[in-house]
This record gives structure tokens, C-alpha cells and sequence, in this order.
């Protein structure tokens, strides 16, 4: 494949296949598997602050999942990570994550891990974050860099992969 060919991908669309929510769904399968057949002992305490914490994250996670899809919603341009982009979303929860629904989902899978004292939740929150970084994020800075061109590489500079 050459550049031109390369960048027209890039340009139609990020993916074409939905990795994001695959990728979640596995995440807490195996985490819930691993918890069953290969348990660990919970490091942390089983008090109320750490329930609290537990409790927070998941609905910071839900949170920012909720109004990251309004917003996308409301300036008309997909929520489906294979689906084209037909608008660059910079406000709301995007002015301070580029990507505030796998936050929410990493938020979530923590949430899970401290509220099931299951240790393995732990490392498919970072097993999934380096999964969806590499299998989306990238490839959808690409796209957005090829559709969006200096408009997306100034919001970059701006904003967060992450946190």
C-alpha cells in the first residue's frame, strides 16, 4: 500500500471494525473469568471510603460515557467508533479528553475491580486501555488528523490523550 492509498483510508474512516466495545466486553469477561478460576487476594481495604472510591469512579465513568455521546450526538457525527467523523468535537467533556468514552470505560472497569474486590479488573482496565490505544486511538487520530487536518492537530495540542 502507498501513502495515497494510506491516507484515503485513513480519510474514509478510522476503522471498520468496533473495537472499543469488543474490546470492553472482553476486558470484563476475562477479568470476571480470571476472578473465578485464578482468584487473588484483594490488596486494598474493604471499608467505606474505598467503597466510596469504588463507587465514584464508576459514576465518573458513566458520566463522562453519557455526555461524551450527547455531545457527539448533538453536533451530528457518529458514536460509533467505526463510523465515519463528519464533525470535530473540541467542547463538553472534549475539551478536556480526547477520548473521555474509553476514559469512562477504564473509570468503569476500575469501579468493578475495588466494588468486586476482584484484582483482575485492575489489569483489564490496563490491558484494555493499551488494547483501545492501539487498535482505535491511533487509528483514529489518523483519521481525524486526514479529515480535520490543522483544526485537529491544534485541539491535540490542547487536549489529552487520556488524563
Amino acid at each position: 500500500m502507498n501513502d495515497r492509498e494510506a491516507q484515503a483510508i485513513a480519510q474514509d474512516r478510522a476503522n471498520t471494525f468496533p473495537w472499543p466495545p469488543v474490546l470492553f466486553v472482553l476486558a470484563i469477561a476475562a477479568a470476571w473469568a480470571l476472578g473465578r478460576g485464578v482468584p487473588l487476594d484483594w490488596p486494598g481495604l474493604d471499608d467505606t471510603g474505598a467503597r466510596v472510591v469504588g463507587i465514584g469512579f464508576g459514576i465518573i465513568g458513566v458520566i463522562l460515557i453519557a455526555s461524551a455521546i450527547l455531545t457527539l450526538r448533538r453536533h451530528k457525527t457518529t458514536v460509533m467508533p467505526h463510523g465515519k467523523s463528519s464533525a470535530l468535537v473540541t467542547g463538553a467533556t472534549y475539551g478536556y479528553f480526547r477520548n473521555p468514552i474509553y476514559l469512562g470505560e477504564v473509570l468503569i472497569l476500575l469501579s468493578l475491580a475495588e466494588l468486586t474486590k476482584n484484582i483482575w479488573f485492575v489489569a483489564a482496565s490496563a490491558a484494555f486501555a493499551l488494547a483501545v490505544t492501539v487498535l482505535q486511538i491511533l487509528p483514529e487520530e489518523r483519521h481525524l488528523e486526514a479529515v480535520f487536518g490543522e483544526s485537529y492537530r491544534d485541539y491535540k495540542r490542547l487536549t489529552r490523550r487520556w488524563i
